[in-house]
């Protein structure tokens, strides 16, 4: 209990990976016995190899001999099979490898090998091992029960750890591409095009860049709300500051306030520092709330009291905060009819609706598809090292689509093209093997709106919906399939979460 209290102390800090896997280990080897611990990982530069990536206990020469191919001794046993293996006496084991660590660098006596897997999402990343000495009081089923709840951590640890860095990763990537669009007047603000629709939008943005008042985007999904934030903050007199993204629709209800505002110590269990919220580290530049419609009924107040008078309190604080934060927010949903259900406070709308600006969906760009088409095509060649070209009459097949998932799906479409084509330049019928096989068509006429049907279409494509994709009745349904999980009837429907939530919210609550 000691080892689990100190090893979560570290988690809770939001100390590195590197610093909490090897202080495990330590403490493996000073409270529990568990001696010459080791964390062996799959090696970055071959799939088939492993190596010693953490240790306590083991010199330099010795982790460089942790070595092994997938399958390998015990460690690529466990690494292959994803299954523990105890080895009682390393002395009588044929398999065992005693490659880094000799036999004479063990006390005499049996000396017991333990291996665990370090599994992520059901797949096998690395091995968790250590030695023990055989003549213990304790038992021996204490010690893997402990070192179970240890590789768990460790898998968990270094997941978070490399999705972490797939976003950093990713966010530098855009950064550098949108501060190198800015260069170029051919796609200023890295929003290329120049269709009259696009250009209002851009002139509207330009008009009001220096401005402290709110903005909010609207439009459709896929219609590029994010770069026209990122324009709208690097073109104005805050371009130095911080940039703060918030998808409202990804964090959990329970965790929104902690998440904008900060906590103090104690606010809640697990609660063991100060951490500072969204707002304040975007104090003197700009914070982005995509999604805005999705932020919870209870948290519009307190956003609201932000925006006017420009303080926050963190949660379990009573003092009062200020922050000098532009908003910008963005969203998909009518607001208006969600205020007139009361999904949306009314005086809040009003705040944000300051300054709106529409985003124009590509079916309004139809002569900024071919630049687009062009763009897109720069940088799926570059980032996967491929060489594909459109030629004119595959370009011209591209501006006749229709495109429901506007910017979105034109760019995923591309990249689908370089990775999958066969041949260096692109006609009409090659691209016309990757478009959907059908278009979307009129299925009933209600008072509402048409409804819309996608008839079938290749696996892999993405459908793109209507809000009123489903009436009530199949809501319920498949609600009820699913055993009042929503996310299961999500996927039953071949929607995300989301989405259910939405039509949930908007139609059967």
């Amino acid at each position: 209990m000691l080892l689990l209290q100190q090893i979560m102390s570290l988690v809770g800090k939001g100390l590195s990976p590197d610093v909490i896997l090897r202080e495990t280990l330590h403490l493996m080897s000073e409270l529990l016995g568990l001696n010459r611990g080791r964390i062996v990982l799959l090696d970055d530069a071959a799939t088939d190899s492993c190596k010693i990536r953490y240790a306590y206990g083991l010199k330099t020469d010795e982790i460089e001999r942790g070595r092994y191919k997938v399958g390998e001794g015990i460690t690529g046993h466990v690494l292959r099979h994803g299954q523990l293996i105890i080895v009682q006496d390393i002395d009588r084991d044929d398999v065992f490898l005693a490659r880094a660590v000799t036999r004479d660098r063990l006390p005499p006596g049996p000396v017991s090998f333990i291996a665990l897997p370090i599994r992520i999402e059901d797949r096998s990343v690395g091995v968790l091992a250590c030695h023990r000495i055989r003549v213990r009081n304790r038992a021996l089923s204490s010690d893997v029960s402990i070192l179970r709840i240890l590789s768990t951590l460790a898998g968990h640890l270094l997941h978070l750890d490399s999705m972490m860095k797939a976003k950093t990763r990713a966010l530098e990537e855009q950064n550098e591409m949108l501060m190198h669009a800015l260069e170029h007047e051919s796609a200023k603000y890295g929003i290329v095009g120049t269709s009259p629709a696009l250009l209002k939008a851009i002139s509207q943005l330009e008009r009001v860049s220096d401005a402290s008042a709110s903005v909010l985007l609207l439009g459709d999904s896929g219609t590029g709300k994010e770069l026209f934030a990122r324009a709208l903050h690097l073109s104005g007199q805050r371009s130095d500051k911080p940039f703060i993204k918030v998808n409202c629709a990804a964090i959990p209800d329970s965790l929104f306030e902690s998440e904008l505002f900060g906590y103090e110590r104690g606010a809640f269990t697990g609660a063991t520092g100060v951490r500072e919220g969204l707002f304040e580290q975007a104090s003197s530049g700009t914070i982005f709330l995509d999604e805005i419609g999705e932020l919870p009924l209870t948290l519009q107040g307190k956003l609201l009291r932000t925006l006017q008078e420009g303080t926050i309190t963190r949660l379990g604080g009573k003092r009062e905060i200020k922050v000098d934060v532009r908003l910008v927010a963005a969203t998909n949903r009518s607001l208006e009819i969600d205020v007139a259900n009361g999904l949306f406070r009314q005086d809040l709308y009003y705040r944000l609706n300051v300054i709106p600006i529409r985003l124009p969906s590509l079916a309004e760009r139809k002569g900024d598809i071919r630049a687009l088409a062009l763009h897109f095509l720069s940088r799926a060649n570059q980032a996967n090292q491929r060489n594909v070209n459109l030629a004119p009459d595959a370009l011209a097949r591209l501006e006749d689509h229709q495109w429901p998932g506007n910017i979105r799906e034109l760019s995923n479409f591309i990249e689908r093209v370089v990775l999958l084509a066969d041949r260096a330049i692109l006609h009409s019928e090659d691209v016309e093997r990757f478009l959907p096989a059908t278009e979307l068509v009129p299925l009933v006429e209600t008072p509402r709106s048409t409804r819309l049907q996608r008839i079938p279409i290749p696996e892999g494509v993405r459908q793109y919906m209507a809000n009123d994709s489903h009436s009530a009745d199949e809501l319920r349904q498949a609600l009820r399939s699913a055993g009042g999980n929503k996310s299961r009837a999500a996927q039953l429907l071949g929607l995300t979460t989301r989405q259910f939530s939405y039509r949930w919210q908007k139609i059967c609550s």
